[in-house]
């Protein structure tokens, strides 16, 4: 991996807003795992809640980047409709809504606003059969790609769940992934996968030929620990969610390091309008220190990002729409911030 000196970096991506808040029901996220944006702008937002929590803590929070709410669907449970450990979330070409389930072992369709479609999904190890199934994305042909996370490979399906083919083995080198977690294409249909276990990304071919990886474990630019998505712009630019070191880093096309992000969040309009009705509340947080002078015990990013408000906390999930604005959903801080071009 190449990267750049201090002084060769420059701010490729800008803060632009927030959107979303905490809440474990309604308007908001609760653990949020992933996002994608449907063709008219509205954004799905999938939220996996905390194993004690019961019912529609669990569920599909529909939005859009100017913050509107459209309503959410789904719950907690095995029954259609329904989620255990949901995880990946992608939108076909006719506006459909996909959402892997870890747990369950399988995919739920929905329509655009909401009603259950049909699951498809078996547990096991042969073609076809998922073990984890994590992130999920379309490629240029509409057909359906999963991280097929504990098997440590890729699948490709029908948009109906028919078997395509498949790519990888468990394994460190070239070509072999460990629990691939999110995934992305780009308009030639090469395979972008975060190959978490291995702090890699790796690109494929569409048919599954290796052709390269970026990164490597370590805390420095241009290197990752556990990556947890990545997305590919139409320029070429690569973006990383870099779980492990609390960040996004961008790479250019050659996976040259750019820029790297810790987060700049604001309030959401939705934490406003919060703040505006609860004024005892909104009072407390006008006098708290939200950016503390803290002595940390050790150099682990997870340390800062879990005191300080505005920075990433669990980057766990990238996308990007059509102006290559650049969304990142936060799990621990239940929100996305996002990015734009600076120039």
């Amino acid at each position: 991996m190449t990267t750049k000196s201090l002084s060769e970096q420059t701010q490729f991506l800008r803060y632009n807003r927030t959107v979303g808040m905490t809440t474990m029901r309604g308007r908001g996220f609760y653990y949020p795992m992933d996002s994608a944006m449907a063709a008219d702008g509205r954004i799905y937002a999938v939220s996996r809640s905390s194993e004690r929590t019961t019912g529609d803590t669990v569920r599909v929070t529909v939005l859009n980047a100017e913050g509107e709410y459209f309503g959410v669907f789904g719950s907690k449970g095995s029954g259609d409709g329904e989620f255990m450990w949901p995880c990946g979330i992608a939108v076909d070409g006719d506006g459909r809504v996909y959402v892997s389930d870890e747990h369950l072992h399988r995919i739920s369709v929905f329509t655009a606003s909401g009603d259950f479609v049909s699951k498809w999904g078996t547990h096991g190890a042969d073609d076809g059969e998922l073990d984890g199934p994590s992130g999920i994305a379309f490629d240029p042909d509409d057909n359906l790609l999963v991280s097929d996370a504990r098997n440590h490979r890729v699948q490709r399906f029908t948009k109906d769940g028919l078997f395509l083919s498949a790519f990888g083995v468990p394994g460190s080198r070239e070509g072999e992934l460990d629990l691939p977690w999110g995934l992305t294409t780009n308009a030639d249909g090469d395979v972008f996968v975060a190959d978490w276990g291995n702090d890699r990304v790796q690109r494929f071919s569409s048919e599954g030929r290796f052709v390269a990886q970026y990164g490597g474990t370590g805390r420095g630019d241009g290197e990752f620990v556990r990556p947890a998505s990545v997305a590919v712009d139409a320029d070429g630019y690569i973006y990383v969610a870099d779980w492990g070191n609390e960040r996004v880093q961008v790479l250019d096309s050659d996976g040259m390091f750019m820029q790297k992000l810790r987060g700049e969040a604001t309030d959401s309009t939705w934490a406003e309008d919060f703040l505006r009705i609860n004024v005892e509340e909104a009072e407390a947080r006008n006098r708290a220190d939200l950016e503390p002078k803290i002595e940390f015990f050790n150099d682990d990013p997870h340390e800062e990002s879990s005191h300080i408000e505005k920075l990433f906390w669990g980057p766990i999930s990238l996308m990007l729409d059509d102006s290559s604005r650049l969304y990142v959903t936060e799990g621990n801080r239940h929100r996305i911030q996002v990015y734009e071009r600076a120039g």
